[in-house]
């Protein structure tokens, strides 16, 4: 989701989300107005239009944005969108007119930017939206972290919040999967080892303690980058000897969570995915039905929302 972070040279920063500042130019080129294609969910508000990637492109274009929305039942029966990938939605398409490619040209000889019947294709870069095709989990929230990233460690104290608020669904089934990469057989993440190693002490913790889970991040989040974490563990009643026991088991398993997040190509901590197919954030999450508590209105410790800045 934040791909354009590694095409473009500098960047801008919309709503917490990353957008793409082309260079400036001298060019006298005079558009005023942008027409852009907007494909998105049948009667799902979640897939719709992005307020703050309009905005984004806005600032980058240096001009007013012309939007047609096309649902996704139409766009699937429509040769013009033959091609697409459909997948996920809001589906942007930018016309190609000479303020674009003065802006996005030399990305697009590239290969950087996909162009389709006169359009640029922006996949993927919106805050929210849906996966048409996921399997519907009813009733589940994927929260996808990185366990010293500032924002993540505040979404978790968040939930645990209302958790003891009793604010949550009894049947509302929460997943923490871990954001990380694997390149020739190397674990890498964002804040280096000491938080890739403390995401395989939090999934052994997870998948062998289950009941201990929420506990030992309340503790650990107080102070997520200590060294201390054995400490911690002692605290919340779980053995420190156990992560080694169970070292190669939760690196098979932190390996897993590395593919779910490359399947629904998250990179940002936190991501929200409700029911495996609605990309949201934890400020968005009270809107949905059922899920009111995480509402900002309730007296927890982490009362205010997780910012929405992203790791």
């Amino acid at each position: 989701m934040k791909k354009f972070a590694t095409i473009f040279a500098m960047l801008a920063i919309c709503t917490g989300f990353v957008y793409a500042v082309a260079p400036k130019t001298t060019t006298k080129t005079t558009v005023k107005e942008v027409p852009v294609t907007v494909i998105v969910m049948d009667n799902d508000v979640t897939g719709g239009i992005d307020a703050g990637l309009n905005g984004g492109l806005e600032q980058v274009l240096g001009a007013k944005l012309k939007v047609t929305t096309v649902n996704r039942s139409v766009a699937l029966n429509d040769p013009k969108y033959q091609g697409l990938n459909l997948d996920f939605m809001p589906l942007y398409l930018v016309e190609n007119n000479a303020l674009v490619k003065e802006k996005f040209g030399k990305y697009v000889e590239a290969g950087q930017i996909k162009e389709h019947n006169g359009q640029l294709v922006f996949e993927h870069q919106t805050r929210n939206g849906v996966y048409a095709n996921k399997e519907l989990r009813p009733m589940e929230l994927d929260l996808f972290v990185m366990s010293q990233c500032p924002y993540g460690v505040r979404a978790e104290n968040q939930i645990i919040d209302l958790m003891k608020l009793g604010r949550l669904p009894k049947d509302l089934k929460i997943n923490v999967r871990y954001i990380a990469s694997e390149r020739n057989g190397q674990i890498d993440s964002l804040h280096g080892s000491g938080e890739w190693e403390e995401d395989v002490r939090q999934i052994i913790i997870r998948e062998k303690y289950p009941k201990k889970f929420w506990k030992y991040l309340e503790i650990r989040n107080k102070d997520y980058r200590s060294s201390l974490w054995d400490k911690a563990a002692e605290e919340a009643g779980i053995n420190p000897r156990i992560f080694a026991k169970y070292w190669n088991f939760g690196l098979e398993k932190l390996k897993e969570d590395i593919k779910i997040t490359e399947d629904y190509n998250v990179s940002g901590s936190p991501t929200v995915i409700w029911q495996g197919r609605t990309v949201t954030d934890m400020g968005s999450l009270g809107n949905i039905p059922g899920l009111e508590g995480f509402k900002q209105n309730y007296g927890g410790a982490a009362a205010q929302a997780a910012p929405q800045g992203q790791c």
